[in-house]
């Protein structure tokens, strides 16, 4: 029996609720998010509770009954609330810049990186070695966050990289010389 997928899921006042056929749509003041469901599960809106059952005991549907309620629970929270992520820039000459709808990134390469910022996030440079991604789809504000930090990974030894503002890196001891 799935713990999560048996949660009773709490709709926003600000948020509105449709399901059409196991096609979920949630409406609120950041957004709009759309997404299909499998037909084996039963979701149903009552007095401002959303459940989600499962109508097979298969090994499968069983553990997609958890992840169903997490996505419909992800999507309530994205489009009352949103989602951010921040990440840090470390090493000398690291430096972020948001020019207009593109992320400038320069991590110590031969060229300067520039990506282009999808539809439906916000992309802020507080400083020259900090960004702050946010949106109301926590899989595009995820994503987007990975493929950043993809370009630079942290490195173990002097911590020199791209990454998350709460990510420890464990640091390496070098080599010596001598004993």
């Amino acid at each position: 029996m799935s713990r999560i997928g048996n949660q009773e899921l709490t709709i926003p006042t600000n948020v509105e609720f449709k399901c059409n056929d196991n096609v979920v749509t949630i409406k609120g003041p950041k957004g709009e998010l759309t997404r299909g469901f499998d037909k084996s599960f039963e979701i149903k809106e009552n007095e401002g509770k959303v459940t989600v059952t499962n109508n097979l005991e298969d090994k499968k549907y069983r553990a997609l009954h958890g992840t169903t309620t997490a996505l419909i629970k992800n999507m309530l929270i994205g489009v009352s609330e949103g989602f951010k992520k921040e990440l840090e820039l470390n090493g000398v000459g690291y430096r972020a810049a948001v020019k207009g709808n593109v992320v400038n990134l320069q991590v110590g390469l031969s060229h300067e990186v520039n990506l282009e910022i999808p539809k439906g996030l916000t992309v802020e440079a507080p400083s020259n070695t900090e960004l702050v991604i946010s949106g109301f789809d926590k899989q595009v504000v995820g994503e987007f966050a990975a493929n950043i930090r993809k370009i630079r990974k942290p490195e173990p030894y002097k911590g020199k990289g791209i990454k998350y503002k709460d990510e420890v890196i464990v640091r390496k001891e070098g080599k010596r010389a001598g004993n």
